[in-house]
């Protein structure tokens, strides 16, 4: 029997069925409410080491507190002095297929001493390609006729990731990821870094800053995952819910799970995630004009090469000098270079707000 498991939902073939979520009309959980995922400019990316002054530039439009969960055990019907008390920052770089995180809580009691799942956690789950469908083996549809173990390795956390975050993790690994692909929290695609005083059973502050990678698809082997290309205003799937413990003598069940989606089993089917969008850059980090190109080899014989202009701003004019005494005013033009060399090309362009170039040395070679 053939069984075919695609980033897109699950496709189970050959006598069994067919399921399909596809993600063009997948409909995400609070569709009312979209959240912001912040763009962090190139030459500001945050280091992960637990200081949270690289964050400071990220508007307040972009946090989400803890009045935005709810407790869905059914254990406190609003917050108590037992809630933690959280701040979350999420954000993304251009150009880089990572999400960043920066997560804040107070609590009056951390419970973290045990080795195993009993510890306050921050569980997150993402599914950058918005496919939907149950992520982990005792949702699937096919459980029953391919049994727990080969549903659970061929599509546990595969189209969407799960990560039980320990907050604090001490002498453990920073989270579990709930599924086969152990190397998704590992670098060279995940990376986090903690900062906190309290011992178990106290009170206090505690910071933890991560990035991840989204996957479309994440199977047991690294070398066949296939990274999200995340992009400016694309919206992925993510929630995330915190497991509170207030009873680190005992083996007793959490205090609460306190779930940005309004379906519990969110961290099971991607389905109940909630929309984050991917922003643009906030104005203030935007240049007013700023020249920026890119170049494609449309004819090897004749030598010709596409230019494309990538400039930010309004722009009037432009002129391209082609490095071999050959110039351009048109907007995105199309030359044809005589000889096999590499050349300096270099883009010039005004409007409104002024004038700006940009040459790049040698990226143009032809043979």
């Amino acid at each position: 029997m053939n069984q075919v498991f695609h980033r897109a939902g699950l496709l189970a073939i050959a006598g069994i069925g067919i399921f399909l979520n596809c993600p063009n009309v997948r409909a995400l959980d609070r569709t009312n409410e979209t959240f912001k995922v912040f763009q962090f400019p190139a030459d500001q990316i945050p280091r992960i080491d637990g200081d949270t002054n690289d964050w400071n530039i990220v508007p307040e439009s972009y946090v989400i507190g803890t009045d935005q969960l709810v407790e869905d055990f059914g254990k406190h019907k609003v917050t108590d002095t037992s809630t933690p008390k959280i701040r979350v920052k999420v954000g993304w770089v251009k150009g880089l297929n990572r999400l960043y995180f920066l997560y804040e809580a107070d609590d009056d009691y951390w419970d973290f001493s045990q080795p195993d799942l009993h510890n306050d956690t921050f569980e997150l789950v993402v599914d950058g390609d918005v496919s939907g469908g149950p992520l982990i083996e005792k949702f699937s549809p096919v459980r029953d006729k391919l049994g727990q173990w080969q549903t659970y390795f061929q599509m546990q956390s595969v189209h969407a990731q799960n990560y039980h975050i320990f907050t604090p993790a001490h002498d453990k690994d920073w989270c579990m990821f709930w599924g086969p692909a152990q190397y998704a929290k590992r670098l060279q695609y995940a990376n986090a870094a903690q900062k906190y005083t309290f011992t178990p059973g106290q009170n206090g502050h505690y910071v933890l800053e991560f990035w991840i990678t989204p996957f479309d698809s994440a199977p047991a082997e690294a070398a066949r995952a296939i990274e999200t290309k995340l992009t400016e205003n694309k919206t992925i799937g993510l929630s995330f819910a915190l497991i509170d413990y207030d009873n680190v003598n005992s083996g007793g069940t959490n205090n609460g799970f306190w779930n940005l989606s309004r379906h519990h089993t969110m961290y099971g089917n991607a389905d109940y995630l909630c929309p984050f969008k991917l922003m643009p850059l906030e104005p203030q980090f935007v240049k007013p004009l700023d020249a920026d190109w890119s170049w494609q080899l449309v004819d090897e014989k004749t030598r010709r090469v596409a230019f494309k202009d990538l400039s930010v701003g309004e722009t009037k004019a432009w002129h391209w000098d082609f490095g071999d005494g050959e110039t351009s005013t048109e907007q995105n033009p199309v030359h044809a270079y005589k000889n096999a060399n590499y050349y300096v090309v270099v883009l010039d362009i005004e409007g409104a707000a002024g004038k700006s170039r940009r040459s790049k040395v040698w990226d143009v070679a032809v043979k």
